[in-house]
């Protein structure tokens, strides 16, 4: 792969995460600061990027079949541009959902599509994918921080930087390494949902890491949302900065997942996963900035292994079950059924959370609120480790 194609597939990846990271974590923060949302209103704007999700597959599909990737990455990122400028300018948080619903229904396709776009143009995916990819997480850290700095994390700013940059990647794909269309003849729905890996069901270990997969994202989602306004409600200051730590957390434990693979296994790892989720969302409840703001940053720091060693090793796992020919649907199966459906009942549930414990002076029970998603884990983590066995090769499982 030539240099100049390496630069501009990483420079791809990072207006694409910095787009994201601009307003993904902050907008709790913004729609009860200045809209005055309600707690459901809040998790319903974060159900609207599950529904998304959902949804993206069948318009990423659709595309494939007819257009070329790059085009279609510029297209939906100037009009995502467009749409962040209406959302700038909203002050109804009723109707925001409907706004968000709307762009997120044109950022969503564009995640497979860098990843699609990336696979295309590298030779060897296990050897180059990842610098590209690191680029989207270098991303999020660097617009986190850039907002922290900035002190607009509760400010239409958030999406006013995103729409920049979506604007420049909007630009910018139409210069990338031509995409053609590769499927032929008509789109097939069980394809897109994955209907052929539904036959690793009959496996019941692998249907009770599924269902794991979808219950954690419930609290996964009350993360995403709330993390940020509860360490602003303890008394932290500089949240964004300080929230940048677990994705930096996240870059670290992703290089133990070759180590922590041979020592623990394919289980053991994702039991700790579990376990960890437990702890951050204790920390996040029990935290406070003036007396135990240690704890907070044990929530933050614990990003890595909850994340890494839960989600990026049951890709693994998953990739190791499916083999190559249901491999692509496999993985689409469990990216619909995890943010598509389970952070879609996550963002429902928590805004019901939220908004049953905020008072009439909108002050928030956080410890209660933190309760829910860590009973939730502990729920999965008694499920998984009664019925949950795995004979993969620890090897042969590293080596996909």
């Amino acid at each position: 792969m030539k240099s100049s194609v390496r630069i501009q597939l990483m420079l791809m990846m990072f207006l694409q995460f910095f787009t994201w990271g601009s307003w993904y974590g902050q907008m709790s923060v913004y729609l009860g600061k200045q809209l005055n949302a309600t707690g459901d209103q809040i998790g319903n704007a974060y159900t609207a990027f599950s529904i998304a999700m959902i949804i993206s597959p069948f318009i990423g599909a659709v595309a494939d079949r007819y257009f070329a990737a790059q085009k279609v990455l510029g297209v939906l990122n100037l009009i995502g541009a467009g749409l962040l400028f209406v959302l700038s300018q909203v002050t109804d948080a009723s109707n925001f959902f409907w706004y968000i619903l709307l762009y997120c229904l044109c950022f969503a396709p564009c995640i497979a599509l860098t990843t699609s776009i990336s696979m295309r143009q590298i030779e060897s995916p296990e050897r180059d994918f990842p610098t590209i990819r690191v680029m989207g997480t270098v991303a999020w850290i660097a617009v986190t921080n850039l907002i922290g700095f900035l002190n607009v994390g509760d400010k239409a700013t958030i999406f006013q930087i995103s729409m920049g940059t979506s604007l420049v990647l909007g630009l910018l794909a139409f210069t990338l390494p031509n995409t053609p269309p590769r499927a032929t003849g008509p789109v097939n729905i069980g394809q897109i949902i994955g209907a052929d890996a539904f036959s690793l069901f009959k496996d019941r270990s692998f249907t009770i890491f599924f269902i794991s997969s979808v219950a954690i994202c419930i609290p996964l989602s009350f993360y995403y949302a709330f993390a940020n306004p509860s360490l602003r409600a303890s008394g932290m200051e500089f949240v964004e900065n300080k929230m940048s730590l677990g994705q930096v957390s996240e870059v670290g434990f992703m290089l133990l997942i070759p180590l922590a693979f041979s020592r623990l296994g394919v289980k053991w790892m994702l039991a700790v996963g579990l376990i960890s989720w437990i702890i951050r969302f204790l920390c996040f409840g029990y935290g406070d900035a003036s007396t135990s703001e240690w704890m907070l940053y044990a929530a933050i720091l614990l990003h890595g292994v909850c994340f890494d060693f839960f989600f990026v090793t049951g890709q693994i796992y998953t990739d190791t079950k499916a083999g190559e020919r249901i491999k692509s649907q496999a993985q689409g199966l469990i990216t619909l059924a995890t943010y598509g459906i389970g952070m879609g009942i996550g963002s429902w549930l928590g805004g019901q959370v939220l908004a049953n414990n905020t008072n009439a002076e909108n002050i928030t029970n956080w410890l209660s609120v933190w309760t829910v998603p860590a009973g939730i884990a502990a729920g999965v983590l008694v499920l998984f480790l009664i019925f949950f066995s795995d004979k993969t090769d620890k090897k042969a499982a590293i080596t996909h």
